[in-house]
């Protein structure tokens, strides 16, 4: 265990908290829907999260959260439709960005926006088929440098912002400022939603 320990403060890693829930399962608590235009129905249910299909539907978290250094973390379901079912604004610093999954058309991968270059644009966009029905893992990780991210631990997004313009894509994605989530005409479900702070070593 120490020779981890001092491996990771080599690596100039960080370690993290304990995880602390975002969505109790049961209700809304703690959320708001974002109010987007021809936006779809926001329910719970056995304790899933679900984005209605819409133009765009969205959650906003309505408590504090971190501008940097932390984690977050969630499953999510492509239930019917598509386009992107998982998308998660989030803090960066001063600004905020989004990771779009499963966009433009399906299969999409990236970060919207760096450089004012969407997530089809950028150097962050990938490829990625999404399997109606099937729950996918999703892991986010942000400090003041990078923003990386990881799907049923494939690690996707590795980007050095330093230097770089993050921002969001222009349109209404401001509304799911802070933190949000978001469906682009589909249904997505959420499930086990949670974050921790990263604790530099």
């Amino acid at each position: 265990m120490k020779k981890l320990v001092l491996m990771a403060a080599i690596c100039g890693a960080a370690l993290g908290a304990d995880w602390k829930p975002l969505f109790d399962g049961t209700s809304l608590s703690g959320w708001t829907e974002a109010p987007f235009r021809n936006r779809g129905v926001v329910g719970v249910k056995d304790r899933v999260l679900t984005l209605g299909k819409g133009r765009l539907t969205g959650v906003t978290w309505a408590g504090e959260f971190p501008k940097s250094g932390y984690e977050i973390r969630f499953e999510a379901m492509r239930v019917e439709g598509n386009d992107f079912f998982a998308g998660i604004t989030f803090p960066v610093g001063e600004s905020h960005c989004t990771w779009i999954n499963g966009g433009w058309g399906g299969s999409v991968v990236g970060l919207s926006s760096l450089d004012g270059d969407d997530a089809s644009e950028n150097d962050t966009s990938t490829v990625r088929d999404f399997v109606k029905g099937r729950w996918y893992g999703f892991r986010l990780e942000v400090t003041e440098k990078r923003i990386r991210g990881w799907i049923d631990e494939a690690l996707v997004i590795d980007a050095d912002v330093e230097g770089r313009r993050v921002g969001l894509r222009e349109g209404e994605m401001e509304l799911n400022t802070p933190l949000g989530f978001s469906s682009y005409a589909t249904v997505g479900g959420l499930r086990r939603v949670e974050y921790r702070r990263l604790e530099a070593i």
